[in-house]
């Protein structure tokens, strides 16, 4: 048999294999796979993810001394404040993502009860003032619906403490304020009796006074501040402009 014969007949057999085929099989298999390179993210993407990675920690971080450390009413003036920067500089979707963020890394650090502390008010009351100052509103609104916001987280954490100790603490405060009360009228000789829903009449009251004052220094720290840093926030009142005497 010629060799043009064998090779006519070799693909009839069941054992042959064709080399070419083969080694041009081997050679596509031997190939490594494409790599896909990553799709870059853009200056202002990233720019976004580091002020809102910064801010929140930022956040965090004063939250976590005043914790330990406590300075009275000092730091808690800002505890605000980096959420609402971040608000006014990167807009809505950064502000709870830096809210997120900050939640979740006091949890990490001092456990869900104390970030959930963190988050209500402050996290929220953070995105709210951001969202007035983004929208250009006076500081009536902004002040007004922080206090509301304020005053919520404040029997919030009221509720949760009293689930986690077991103890209604608003009505024992109340009951404390109101055996206090009837010393105090003993000792002016007055012949009367404290009224408890009177008592907590005034205790609601002095809440949302206290939150009023809280939310009118904040804005007026940020207004010093924000100002330096290229973000400026919504003009204060005339009077307060006249009692500050600050050079807009």
């Amino acid at each position: 048999m010629t060799t043009e014969d064998q090779s006519q007949a070799q693909p009839d057999d069941p054992n042959w294999v064709d080399l070419e085929d083969f080694d041009a099989d081997a050679e596509v298999s031997s190939r490594p796979p494409a790599v896909v390179p990553p799709t870059p993210l853009k200056t202002g993407e990233t720019a976004i993810l580091v002020e809102t990675a910064f801010l929140a920690s930022t956040a965090s971080l004063i939250w976590l001394i005043n914790y330990y450390f406590p300075l009275g009413p000092l730091l808690r003036i800002f505890f605000a404040i980096p959420i609402a920067f971040v608000y006014l500089r990167r807009g809505a979707r950064a502000a709870w993502m830096a809210t997120l963020v900050a939640t979740l890394l006091l949890s990490i650090l001092m456990g869900p009860n104390r970030s959930v502390m963190f988050l209500i008010p402050f996290g929220f009351l953070g995105v709210q003032l951001g969202a007035c100052w983004r929208r250009g509103l006076n500081w009536a609104i902004s002040i007004g619906l922080g206090t509301l916001l304020g005053s919520i987280g404040f029997f919030f954490r009221f509720w949760l403490l009293s689930i986690l100790l077991g103890e209604d603490l608003w009505q024992y405060s109340i009951n404390q304020i109101t055996t206090f009360a009837s010393w105090v009228f003993i000792r002016l000789g007055v012949l009367a009796q404290p009224d408890p829903w009177l008592v907590q009449a005034i205790a609601l009251i002095m809440v949302l006074v206290n939150n009023l004052i809280y939310l009118l220094v904040v804005h007026l720290v940020a207004l010093l501040l924000l100002d330096r840093l290229g973000n400026p926030i919504p003009r204060p009142p005339g009077w307060v402009q006249t009692i500050i005497e600050y050079d807009y």
